[in-house]
């Protein structure tokens, strides 16, 4: 079974990056959907962005055009690039690989964005 730990989860400014990093090991993640969510506190887990193992891409509304995902089957990771990060980016970042009905996910990584 795969296990997956994030990093990268930071304080960062208004209009500031980040890139959060989601390391796999126990199983190839070649034939998981990957993805990236996210949790604000008070609020329900929602969808950042997924990739397939073709690496087809869906993203959140909230973050197309400024996240990017991206994944390495070779090395086993799955990155997340955030640019111009507001706000109401703030949650804890959580990795997740799904296959068919299996899904399992990491410890998740504290993004906080504020000034």
């Amino acid at each position: 079974q795969v296990q997956l730990v994030e990093s990268g989860g930071d304080l960062v400014q208004p209009g500031g990056s980040l890139r959060l990093s989601c390391a796999a090991s126990g199983s190839s993640i070649r034939p998981y959907v990957m993805g990236w969510y996210r949790q604000a506190p008070g609020k329900q887990r929602e969808l950042v962005a997924i990739i397939t193992p073709g690496d087809r891409t869906n993203y959140g509304d909230s973050v197309t055009g400024r996240f990017t995902i991206s994944r390495d089957n070779a090395k086993n990771m799955v990155a997340l690039q955030m640019n111009n990060l507001k706000p109401e980016d703030t949650a804890v970042y959580y990795c997740n690989a799904r296959f068919g009905i299996s899904s399992k996910w990491g410890q998740g990584t504290q993004v906080t964005v504020s000034s």
